[in-house]
């Protein structure tokens, strides 16, 4: 899957509509990048906690199923912890999730955000469950 294809198909979505934008699929990671501005702001003028949430859980999510044969097993998030750890009122920041386990039923995904300056802003562990996918389903980014 090539990074314009991915971020086509999730343009019209929560992930394209915060801003956020795949930059690399490696072998052993996947990164994206959120920018930081009223779509997902506190009224304080910092990033909210919730959109670092999105981002972590749509890494993860995303990151698991570009490793099965999504037109097969659809991966939903099961759990996600966040720890925000600096905040950040302008630029970007910047997701890169690595696996921790990638079994047969479930993931677990560590990512770490950083701003544009390189320094950590949360690290989160996200949890995702690969199920099968019914015939004619549309669950998952990855549509069959």
């Amino acid at each position: 899957m090539s990074l314009d294809t991915l971020n086509e198909m999730c343009k019209d979505t929560m992930i394209g509509r915060q801003g956020i934008e795949f930059t690399e699929i490696a072998k052993d990671h996947l990164r994206a990048t959120m920018p930081v501005d009223e779509r997902n702001m506190q009224p304080f003028g910092i990033l909210h906690g919730g959109a670092s949430a999105v981002l972590i859980e749509t890494i993860g999510s995303v990151a698991s199923t570009l490793v099965v044969d999504y037109e097969k097993k659809a991966c939903v998030g099961l759990s996600l912890n966040v720890n925000h750890l600096r905040a950040v009122s302008e630029g970007y920041v910047h997701a890169a999730a690595y696996p921790l386990h990638t079994g047969r039923s479930t993931h677990v995904w560590d990512v770490k955000l950083f701003n544009d300056e390189d320094e950590l802003v949360a690290v989160g562990r996200m949890t995702v469950a690969v199920i099968d996918k019914k015939k004619g389903s549309r669950l998952g980014i990855f549509k069959s």
